[in-house]
């Protein structure tokens, strides 16, 4: 395995925008060369002529040395094609514009005929008469999810181009409804998302929006960058209009093929790619996992040693994962960042160890992942654990757990009715990825609805109703990130968040007409919890009032909740 540089996003002069003149095809590879890149896309806009004549001024080449008609130019020429399509991995492509202006890139096989690839694109409504002209513009193109799914069955590795910046899938404040934005950067057949703040830490960076940790977006997606380049090196005038290879990524290969790239981009192993450094330290997965912390989808455990329970709590969460959205397990490191990671002793033997308790406890099989990665120079255990299609699954046949938000707990009964229901529709094939069943009717809450609309949140919990027998409270919660509904429980049986939530419903009824209301929203208070900013919101709506416990930002984050968002004094940039 060995580390390659790629830049999957590079323009030539056949794209109408192209920014320097006098440049040649040879002259884009000689600098892919001189960046240090292993893997090239040649990717204009609705067309593929550049990677055509490219390919043609080869063949010609190739004629005239073998009528012995070549000029010692040409000849130069042809022995430098000849040396970098050797050393690099020079691939055909496009950037498509789909209806709306949104741009995709399609990134294909050497072996692919040109020819091929503009029948492709004659069948996504690329003009015929525009089929050569690079423009951005082509009119009424087809749609993006037909458009991934066209490239993606044409063996196209399919990427939603500067997903977080203009003419991306991914711009908050786009003018479609919630459930297009879904569509846009969840749909199967996209393979990656390519964005321009990979390098950036934080919880605001793109690459974390889409880490599966959010309700609205539970698959996670790769993020990679590209240089987009529309020229050869950066503008001095304007530094934003990069060069070929002045912003790449790196990716981990077995061998430099397309066929072992297609593989990483099939896959969900995410450490496979990372955003190139230069000179300066690799990325380091492990660490940038502990600079976001624990979530829904990601957790850390020191030491997986028997005594203490630790090993316990290890497939504990590869069971919860299992049940909920999948996720990641790191071991041997903590989830402060400021602390050293202490790694695993024996390495092999705990990987073999803890396969092996996955393997005997978990029942049904769970498909999880077990490998190694290097952080801070020592080894850490890395369990990767996909959302399950046979759930629930259950630890010694009995011990059912769940993930909400950064917490594993043992599943309750309506929980459980849940998770059976939703393991009878994958087995029957009804049942839509990530879309839990939720009774009453309330999923129609849930829905993304015009602009105007001010949705209840994503995440946080609201008591629904409440009945007293016995002296004791018993109480209906939703769950905001799903809408699913647990009946009976009480101040004894509830979570963290949830005992939060009954405990002010029970002793701190809210005054609604002390509330600052701005026009039909409210905040009740502003607090923290486990490091993580929660806020309790109040709505009118439908002549009712709902409350909202433990609300976090990452619940207010559509189109749809700019409201919410404005009243939180919450910055709206990606």
């Amino acid at each position: 395995m060995q580390w390659f540089l790629m830049d999957l996003h590079v323009h030539t002069p056949a794209s109408s925008d192209y920014q320097q003149a006098g440049v040649t095809y040879l002259d884009i590879l000689q600098q892919a060369e001189r960046r240090g890149l292993n893997i090239l896309a040649l990717t204009d806009h609705n067309t593929v002529r550049g990677y055509r004549e490219m390919s043609e001024e080869i063949e010609r080449l190739r004629w005239l040395e073998e009528l012995g008609r070549i000029t010692p130019e040409e000849q130069y020429r042809l022995r430098e094609y000849r040396r970098l399509f050797e050393k690099m991995l020079i691939l055909p492509g496009f950037e498509f514009t789909a209806t709306f202006g949104f741009h995709i890139l399609g990134i294909f096989s050497p072996q692919t005929e040109t020819r091929y690839l503009e029948h492709l694109l004659l069948d996504l409504n690329i003009p015929p008469e525009a089929l050569d002209a690079g423009e951005t513009q082509v009119g009424a193109s087809a749609d993006v999810l037909t458009a991934y799914r066209a490239i993606r069955e044409a063996g196209g590795i399919v990427i939603a181009a500067h997903a977080n910046s203009s003419h991306g899938v991914a711009m908050r404040g786009i003018t479609f409804g919630g459930q297009t934005r879904i569509a846009y950067t969840q749909d199967p057949n996209l393979h990656a998302l390519e964005v321009t703040d990979l390098d950036r830490r934080g919880r605001r960076t793109t690459a974390r929006f889409f880490d599966g940790s959010k309700p609205e977006y539970p698959r996670p997606m790769r993020c990679i960058q590209g240089s987009d380049a529309h020229r050869l090196e950066r503008d001095p005038r304007n530094p934003r209009h990069l060069g070929v290879g002045e912003r790449v990524t790196e990716i981990l290969l077995p061998e430099l093929s397309f066929e072992a790239m297609y593989e990483v981009f099939s896959g969900n192993d995410f450490a496979r790619t990372r955003p190139y450094r230069g000179s300066t330290a690799p990325y380091d997965h492990v660490l940038a996992a502990r600079q976001e912390g624990p979530s829904i989808v990601q957790d850390f455990h020191e030491s997986m040693s028997k005594r203490g329970g630790q090993l316990y709590a290890i497939i504990a969460d590869i069971c919860a994962f299992a049940n909920t959205n999948g996720g990641t397990l790191y071991i041997g490191v903590s989830p402060n960042p400021k602390v050293k990671p202490v790694g695993v002793q024996d390495i092999n033997h705990a990987v073999e160890q803890l396969k092996s308790e996955i393997q005997r406890r978990i029942t049904p099989p769970v498909d999880a992942q077990v490998d190694v990665l290097q952080t801070e120079g020592v080894p850490v255990i890395r369990v990767q654990v996909p959302p399950g299609d046979d759930p629930p699954y259950a630890i010694d046949d009995n011990k059912i757990y769940v993930r909400d938000d950064t917490e594993t707990s043992l599943a309750v009964r309506d929980e459980i009715v849940q998770l059976v229901r939703r393991g009878q529709a994958l087995r029957s094939g009804d049942y839509e990825a990530h879309t839990l069943p939720v009774e009453g009717g309330e999923a129609a809450e849930q829905e993304s609805g015009p602009d105007d609309v001010i949705e209840a949140p994503r995440t946080g919990v609201e008591v629904i109703a409440t009945e007293k027998r016995n002296d004791t409270y018993y109480h209906h919660v939703r769950d905001l990130r799903n809408g699913n509904i647990v009946r009976n429980v009480t101040r004894q049986s509830a979570r963290k968040l949830w005992h939060y939530a009954i405990t002010q419903v029970e002793d701190n009824t809210v005054d609604l007409n002390k509330l600052d209301w701005h026009g039909d929203i409210a905040l009740i208070q502003r607090y923290t919890r486990a490091g993580k900013v929660r806020y309790d919101l109040a709505q009118r709506t439908n002549g009712r009032t709902r409350i909202y416990y433990g609300v976090t930002e990452d619940g207010v984050q559509d189109s749809t909740h700019k409201a919410w968002r404005e009243l939180l004094g919450l910055d709206d940039d990606e």
